[in-house]
């Protein structure tokens, strides 16, 4: 249990460090090319989900956080024999829990990655974090129909 709680803490140290380097690095609602036609870095201040969707809807999103880290802690007790769902859940409480930081601190998240060569909404440490869970929990779910 102490290595998916480090793991916790990391990502949410990272995603948090990242958001802070970002921060002070480059002007709101700019970017800066990183690999060229790929990715940029960009500081755009979201008040919303993606695609900006739900803007100004600061408490729902605080609502919402604090049921999901309630739910994933039920799941990750319920699933503890179980590796993968452990795995998948502490990516996901680590980039709900970077999320819901700034959401109470800031009253916004801050996003940074841009991908230059699709229209995708601008992303966070936080939200790979989130993302990445989702698809082990979906790889231990087909593990689980075998």
């Amino acid at each position: 249990m102490l290595g998916y709680g480090i793991l916790i803490a990391l990502i949410i140290l990272i995603d948090q460090l990242v958001k802070h380097f970002i921060v002070i690095t480059i002007a709101l609602n700019h970017s800066t090319p990183v690999l060229s036609g790929v990715l940029s870095l960009a500081y755009i201040r979201n008040y919303g989900a993606a695609w900006s969707m739900l803007i100004g809807k600061k408490a729902f999103f605080i609502i919402i956080s604090l049921v999901s880290l309630a739910l994933m802690g039920y799941f990750f007790w319920k699933k503890r024999q179980q590796i993968l769902y452990k795995l998948g859940l502490a990516f996901m409480i680590g980039g709900t829990v970077g999320n819901f930081i700034d959401r109470v601190r800031l009253g916004y998240v801050v996003d940074m990655f841009q991908l230059d060569f699709i229209n995708f909404p601008i992303f966070n440490v936080a939200d790979s974090a989130l993302t990445a869970g989702v698809i082990i929990i979906f790889g231990a779910l087909l593990k689980d129909e075998d």
